[in-house]
């Protein structure tokens, strides 16, 4: 099995967790409404529920903000900031952001009229929201291979080139206002894009003269996973990968919560002068002035120190080995995952993992549930309660490729021993998969229903 990746830091600050006994945790469940997003952080022992803002920050970052400075127009932040995006990203404009669904909420706003279609390889949750929010019709268009949790292709998170042209053509190029692609492509398994699929979908996008952009938010695990499997890539750095794959867009959405290894932040990027002012508009509106967004200076500065960071080959190369290590643990307990491993979690094949409980019970809730009640540990469901939707058109139910229960793992954050702890938690499960019952929902708000719905036991 692959072995455990040593770390490239040292630790220097520790935060205590505490485990609670059995009884305790299930009365946390039933108050949560067995939904793992309403759990206190102190009854969790350890927390993969996301690596969105929960990694831990270097003593560069920490120095760098100090620097901050909390100017409300023309921060030194700013342009600190703004010299990074630039260098890494080379486009043209960018706006800050809170976070990355606040520039996909720009971005929507400005962009999508009621009815359009946004095509990608598959749209994350937040993306998706704020596409229905407007009246948009997002259209996930990933390659087979994407829904077959064992096959081995190395790109797994690739669009459909076919599917896409023959899309274009059913709906229009009129009726598309934007095509994205989400690197790495996490509603699949956190699975790259290579550089050639990227480059065709470009090609496609601009042929019919639609604005293209890539969610971002994992780019450089995308690259790095490009550097180490696309024939011809591998002379190259992470860095000069990235620069190629954004270079084939016209712009970016960002959750740098992710990638650029801190606790707040995002952007929205972009080359186009008309739209950036109108994004700056709409910045002022819900945000923040166009040079500190919703972010304070020292989160700017914080951000521009974790860009590089978040490129740094050593760190990739732990953070993937990492990752590579749990999935084997896993498949040693017989618990089926998608292969191969993606770069910030491993995705349990809760579907097939639990083959009893049908989509309409939720096997991944039902998972994410167990593991927490068995071990403390907390994971999230990124299956039907999370995609499944009726389409408000044609009133047919729109299934997620696959039922999923993803273990995201905060960069910097937790040690082999928390991994095993992880596996064997999972393993005693596995035990006793055929004794777990599905869920039924008992409250769900119109979108994005898996941060606040309440569910059930069957």
């Amino acid at each position: 099995m692959p072995s455990y990746p040593a770390e490239p830091f040292r630790i220097k600050v520790v935060e205590p967790i505490r485990s609670l006994d059995r009884a305790q945790r299930l009365a946390a469940m039933r108050t949560a409404g067995y939904n793992v997003f309403g759990l206190r952080s102190d009854d969790i022992y350890v927390d993969l529920l996301t690596d969105s803002g929960t990694g831990a920050m270097s003593d560069r970052q920490w120095a760098a903000m100090m620097l901050g400075d909390e100017s409300y127009a023309g921060a030194r932040s700013f342009y600190r900031l703004k010299e990074a995006i630039g260098s890494i990203f080379g486009f043209r404009h960018f706006v800050p952001t809170h976070q990355g669904r606040a520039a996909e909420n720009i971005l929507a706003k400005v962009l999508i009229q009621p009815g359009q279609f946004i095509p990608s390889n598959t749209h994350f949750d937040t993306t998706e929201g704020n596409i229905l929010d407007r009246g948009g019709r997002p259209t996930n268009l990933a390659i087979p291979e994407a829904a077959e949790a064992s096959n081995p292709h190395p790109f797994k998170g690739n669009m459909d080139l076919a599917r896409l042209e023959a899309f274009i053509e059913r709906v229009g190029a009129k009726a598309i206002p934007l095509g994205m692609m989400t690197v790495t492509n996490n509603g699949v398994g956190g699975q790259p894009v290579s550089l050639e699929n990227l480059r065709q979908v470009s090609a496609i996008y601009r042929r019919h003269g639609i604005p293209f952009f890539l969610d971002a938010c994992r780019y450089a695990e995308n690259a790095f996973f490009i550097q180490q499997r696309e024939p011809g890539c591998d002379k190259l750095t992470v860095r000069e990968i990235a620069r190629q794959m954004f270079a084939l867009a016209d712009g970016a959405t960002m959750s740098a919560k992710k990638d650029a290894i801190v606790n707040m932040g995002g952007f929205l990027a972009m080359n186009d002068d008309d739209l950036f002012q109108k994004a700056c508009n709409e910045l002022i509106l819900r945000e923040g002035f166009p040079t500190y967004g919703g972010l304070s200076g020292r989160d700017l500065d914080a951000l521009a120190v974790g860009l590089y960071e978040g490129l740094d080959e050593a760190y990739l190369a732990y953070q993937v080995g990492q990752t590579a290590y749990l999935a084997q643990r896993l498949l040693d307990f017989g618990v089926p995952v998608i292969q191969p491993p993606g770069g910030h979690a491993v995705y349990i094949d809760a579907g097939a993992f639990l083959p009893h409980i049908g989509r309409d019970e939720y096997p991944g809730q039902a998972l994410a549930v167990e593991l927490y009640l068995e071990g403390g540990v907390r994971s999230v469901e990124l299956g039907s309660v999370a995609f499944a939707r009726k389409d408000e058109h044609s009133g047919e139910m729109v299934y997620p490729l696959m039922e999923l229960v993803r273990l995201a793992l905060p960069r910097r954050t937790y040690t082999q021993a928390h991994l095993d702890f992880v596996a064997e938690t999972m393993g005693r499960i596995a035990a006793r998969k055929t004794e777990i019952r599905g869920y039924r929902i008992t409250y769900q708000p119109r979108l994005m229903r898996h941060f606040t719905a309440r569910f059930e036991p069957l």
